[in-house]
């Protein structure tokens, strides 16, 4: 496999390419873990190898429960890509956070139901620490590079992570705002932990597609409203994405290596198989 990048997207609702490519390529990857969402794009972006995935396939077939998160970050793991950029539509939980409005999440709450989000186990114990999920160098970026464009891009909050596909009850909604949580998602999440195990930068450009259903005004949007604000956030993450990759600086995170005291099995009691199923993650912490 020649192709190659050191950064990825993913794109959710209402994104499923990103423009501005060049010398761009499909490239369908095979993974321990089955097939990823859809073939990688990889191409460069503002002079910068880019590998992007429509996160729910072409056509958006795929419903957050049936994603294969394993497949999609090992994918990005066998391009050699070290740093994520997520994009994902989201419901507001807080009035301070309207519809165009991005915000850039430093916390996740998981209300998933049993979803695979590790890459351990089958005789190989890890215990990465998640505190802090999102790799606070990249926020910064994505924070700033959003106020240099003009558009309004919030630093911090708590993504909530449902199971979905259907939307929450009001009662669940002012749960959620109970709890302080800042927007609510259906994705993100496991894509987080898996980029920590495979110890990937990963940063969620969430996007505010309307209110949930606990806003006194949710009713009166129209499907024609959301669909016209998910087509202007894609506009607006496109022209972000481009300026993060531009300024993006060198790797200075501890990211890259979030597993240097989270293996906990013996070495020698590690399976073979196992090993070379991992061998991309965690080679270099046992010799192979």
């Amino acid at each position: 496999m020649e192709a190659k990048a050191s950064v990825g997207i993913i794109g959710g609702s209402g994104l499923y390419s990103m423009p501005g490519f060049e010398a761009q390529q499909e490239v369908r990857l095979t993974t321990p873990f089955g097939e990823p969402s859809d073939p990688y794009v990889v191409g460069t972006l503002e002079g910068v190898e880019v590998a992007f995935l429509a996160r729910h396939g072409k056509g958006h077939r795929l419903l957050p429960s049936e994603l294969n998160f394993r497949a999609n970050i090992y994918g990005m793991k066998m391009l050699g890509v070290e740093r994520i950029i997520s994009l994902s539509a989201v419901g507001s939980l807080k009035e301070e956070h309207a519809p165009l409005d991005f915000v850039v999440p430093d916390q996740f709450f998981d209300r998933t139901k049993g979803r695979i989000s590790t890459f351990f186990g089958e005789g190989l114990v890890a215990h990465v620490s998640f505190a802090d999920p999102v790799c606070s160098e990249m926020a910064a970026v994505v924070v700033d590079s959003g106020k240099q464009l003009g558009i309004t891009t919030k630093n911090g909050g708590t993504y909530l992570c449902m199971e979905g596909p259907a939307f929450s009850t009001r009662a669940e909604s002012n749960i959620y705002r109970s709890w302080g949580m800042d927007v609510i998602g259906m994705t993100n999440l496991q894509e987080a932990k898996l980029a920590r195990e495979a110890e990937i930068c990963y940063v969620t450009i969430a996007m505010v597609t309307d209110y949930d259903c606990w806003h006194e005004g949710h009713d009166a949007v129209t499907v024609d409203q959301i669909i016209g604000t998910l087509t202007q956030n894609a506009a607006n993450a496109c022209r972000l994405v481009r300026e993060v990759v531009r300024v993006l600086p060198p790797r200075a995170c501890k990211c890259g290596s979030a597993l240097r005291h989270a293996i906990i099995t013996d070495r020698a009691a590690i399976p073979a198989n196992v090993v070379k199923k991992l061998e991309l993650i965690v080679g270099k912490y046992t010799g192979h």
